[in-house]
């Protein structure tokens, strides 16, 4: 008969075991992962900094450049698309995201309050059309009744609240103890001053993340630029992008170029200069990301 500490023993070896087994699993699905994320970034840059003859006579992946060359990049610094759209981009990222984060704050701030009448209704409401919505059409028709068709501000009002995270942020904001509010009132306080010197200081990780999700949100937009914007002058730098990728419309920065080949690596430069900002970003963020996110899937 075995004791009740061999047991233990024994036990406690075979939940080592399978530990161990679970964390070799998870390292080599880590690398795969990173691995297969890598190999087409390290392509796309090793692409952009070489030589457009070289490249051409290139075949499969690419691992460093091929005879280092500048030109692509001195192309497109002289494509003033690129630059305008840059300026466009910057201001709806600037701008949107700070209506985005105002208004997330406010409407989760209220609708995490369980006095609120009707609380559990505009929830339900709010939470249905994050799963059903009118569509392209209705959308359209809306925001060009509103009289926005064609402004920059197409791109930013109709999308100031992200209903996932609101959801995040009324989350977060109902673990808030009760009692600090109670206090705060007692002391005065009033619903904006709750919200503001109370409320925010408590959930920053969780304002971090949704900052960060509604930024790169502007950033990677294109469908509603494509939908609202006619004038090149107010493209944002992805719908640029896109008709340098899809549509190889490079003749803005290859216009009197020695080598029509330089089209082939003008892609891949317009890819890393749009992608440089948020990769550049994301690493001061990214430690409050396991916080927030996981405020937002504890509780519902």
């Amino acid at each position: 008969m075995k004791t009740n500490k061999v047991v233990a023993i024994e036990h406690k070896m075979k939940s080592s075991l399978g530990s161990r087994v679970f964390d070799i699993f998870n390292v080599l699905l880590m690398c795969t992962m990173m691995l297969l994320i890598l190999i087409p970034l390290l392509h796309v840059l090793s692409a952009s900094f070489s030589d457009p003859s070289a490249y051409v006579r290139h075949e499969g992946l690419l691992w460093h450049p091929l005879d280092f060359c500048l030109d692509a990049y001195k192309a497109v610094a002289k494509n003033k698309n690129i630059l305008t759209g840059y300026m466009n981009t910057i201001f709806i990222v600037v701008v949107g995201t700070t209506i985005n984060l105002i208004s997330t704050l406010v409407a989760a701030y209220c609708l995490s309050r369980k006095n609120v009448m009707w609380n559990g209704v505009l929830m339900l409401a709010i939470v249905f059309s994050m799963y059903f919505s009118g569509g392209m059409i209705p959308f359209y028709l809306v925001v060009k009744g509103v009289g926005l068709n064609g402004s920059i501000w197409s791109l930013i009002i109709p999308t100031a609240v992200n209903t996932y995270n609101l959801i995040i942020m009324r989350t977060a904001m109902a673990s808030v103890p009760e009692s600090l509010e109670e206090s705060a009132k007692l002391d005065g306080a009033n619903h904006w001053t709750i919200l503001w010197k109370i409320m925010v200081p408590l959930v920053k990780p969780t304002i971090a993340v949704i900052c960060l999700y509604y930024a790169v949100e502007h950033w990677n937009s294109w469908f509603n630029a494509m939908l609202f914007i006619r004038d090149k002058a107010g493209y944002p730098l992805q719908l640029v992008l896109r008709e340098i990728l899809l549509q190889n419309d490079t003749s803005a920065m290859t216009a009197g170029a020695d080598d029509y080949l330089i089209s082939e690596t003008i892609q891949f430069a317009t890819i890393v200069v749009a992608t440089v900002p948020i990769l550049a970003i994301y690493p001061f963020v990214q430690r409050y990301f396991v916080k927030g996110v996981m405020i937002g899937a504890v509780k519902g």
